[in-house]
Parts: C-alpha cells; structure tokens; sequence
C-alpha cells in the first residue's frame, strides 16, 4: 500500500489550504473566541450572570451542543492548529539577521500560534476533560481536569485559583490567542488582498491593533474575575 506523502499533498493544494488556514481563523474560530471571552468576562457581574450565561449554553442539550462543538468549533481549531504547525515547520525565521518589525511580528504569530494550540489542548482538558464518558471523565478529574461543572460555576474560579502557576498560564495562553488573532487578522487581509498598499496596511495595523487591545481587556478581565471571585461564597450558588 503506498504511503501518502503529506508534503508533497500540501505543496500541490498550498494555495487552497492556506485560504482555508486563513477564513478558519476568523471564521468560526475567532468569533468563537470573542464569544467565549465575552461569556467569561460575565463573571465580573458576578456568579450570577455568569450563570445565567452558562445556563444559555447548555440549555442547547449534550446532543446539540456535541453537533455544535465539533463540526463549529473543534474541528476548525485542529485544522487550523494542525496546518499552522506545518507552516511553521516550514517557514523561514531571520529574526536574528533581520530583526525588521513586519519579521517580529511574523515569528511573533508562529510562537503564538504553536502557544495557543498548547494552552487550548491543556484548558479544554483542565476545565472539560476533553471526551464526555464517565470513565474518561472520572480518570481526568483524578488527574485535575474536568474541574468545570456547569451546575455549579464557582468550579470555573476554583480551578483557576488551584494554583497561581495555573493563573500565569492562563495569563499567558489568553494573551497568545488573542494576539494571534488580532495579528493573523492583519496578516488575513494581506492573503485575500483585502489591504495591499501602505495606507490601506497603516490602517488595518489600527484597526487590529484596536480588537486586540478589546479582547485582551476582556479576557484578561474575565481570568481577574476567575482569579479573584470568593468561591467560598460562591460554592454551591445553585
């Protein structure tokens, strides 16, 4: 049975794969992004509008939200995380020899992007446990993941607070998501030709540099909330 050699599969459809790399990462995953920010951040209202958020949420039912979560969510981030990484294995860093603001910012979205898929990998699994079975989910919880429990949204603060190594790391995936996005944004309109002279390039910096600085208010804003919400007063609000 002859192997399939995946380089040579992306060298022959690298311009439709990159497209589809690009649109990903506005759509669905950077609205996803923006919306699950914003759902966080609720939790400055207090427990009971993050509650109230989360309640939204999962009104849908296991069987919808699963129809929602993969086609929508999960399996855009691993295409869009899995061909970053090709990308990344592929490119040219001359950072070092040039280190010109348009290179920084290139090696700045690779690193970012290869965090990012580390931190969503690793949240997914702390808050969720990644699969929905029982066994699965018991094991992961012994190992502390699956700490989030959607009839109780204090859990959400309480795994944050477990440990200020798992607020830094928050700190950190946040901010690399959000820059990732916000420069891959500017990057985007360069690819489908949507800003190619200088004015137009100069304009779209601002407007990119003006959604991260948004997202990164509110995501950071949402993990001081997590961080700083009096679980035990919160426990068991429900």
């Amino acid at each position: 049975m002859a192997s399939v050699d995946l380089a040579a599969v992306f060298g022959r459809h690298e311009f439709f794969i990159r497209r589809l790399h690009s649109l990903t990462g506005l759509i669905p995953i950077g609205g996803f992004l923006a919306f699950h920010l914003a759902t966080n951040a609720s939790i400055l209202d207090g427990p009971a509008a993050f509650e109230h958020r989360v309640d939204q949420i999962h009104r849908l039912g296991p069987t919808t939200l699963f129809l929602v979560e993969w086609p929508l969510i999960f399996l855009p981030i691993l295409f869009h995380g899995l061909i970053g990484l090709a990308v990344v294995s592929r490119g040219k860093r001359n950072l070092r020899h040039y280190p010109f603001a348009e290179n920084a910012r290139y090696t700045l979205q690779r690193a970012t992007g290869v965090i990012a898929l580390i931190f969503i990998v690793l949240h997914v699994f702390h808050m969720h446990g990644w699969l929905r079975f029982d066994a699965f989910h018991r094991w992961a919880q012994s190992v502390g993941g699956a700490q989030f429990n959607p009839e109780n949204v204090a859990t959400a603060a309480a795994a944050i607070q477990s440990s200020w190594l798992v607020v830094v790391f928050y700190a950190i995936g946040v901010s690399a998501c959000v820059y990732h996005l916000a420069n891959g944004l500017w990057t985007m309109g360069i690819t489908w030709g949507a800003w190619t002279g200088p004015a137009a390039q100069r304009r779209a910096t601002a407007a990119c540099l003006g959604v991260g600085l948004i997202l990164a208010v509110i995501g950071l804003g949402a993990l001081w909330g997590m961080a700083t919400l009096d679980v035990s007063t919160a426990t068991g609000f429900k």
